[in-house]
């Protein structure tokens, strides 16, 4: 929902790259959601329906919104890296769909965070990545 909700709040001359760009993202966590189910009815759970927190600062900023994106991009690393945690030599059909979505999530924090860089900026450090850099 987020990516989905985020493109409806891009404008100007780069509207259509990144307005594309995001909708693939929603599409792809849609399929991870997918997957996730899958997982859960699997171990014979019940799939929530709650979606958890939605980091929204009501801005048009593109860079805020990336910003927010790199956020989520963490706390969903995480959670798979708690996953891993958990079912680690307990199953390894769920260690490799963790290690799995764990390489996702860091290639889309690396590809955000690279947007946010300024073209021919190199700096990778965690203080420019928060933004206190």
């Amino acid at each position: 929902m987020r990516y989905t909700h985020y493109s409806f709040l891009v404008f100007g001359f780069g509207r259509i790259p990144i307005v594309s760009w995001l909708r693939a993202q929603a599409d792809e966590s849609l399929m991870h959601a997918h997957q996730a189910g899958e997982w859960i009815t699997t171990l014979g759970a019940y799939p929530s329906l709650e979606i958890g927190p939605f980091l929204d600062n009501h801005t048009f900023d593109i860079v805020t919104i990336l910003r927010e994106s790199l956020q989520a991009e963490q706390v969903t690393l995480d959670l798979y890296r708690d996953l891993l945690t958990l079912v680690q030599d307990r199953s390894v059909a769920l260690e490799e769909y963790a290690r799995q979505m764990i390489q996702v999530e860091e290639m889309h924090a690396g590809e955000v965070d690279k947007m946010l860089h300024r073209p021919g900026e190199m700096d990778t450090s965690p203080e420019r990545r928060s933004g206190h850099g």
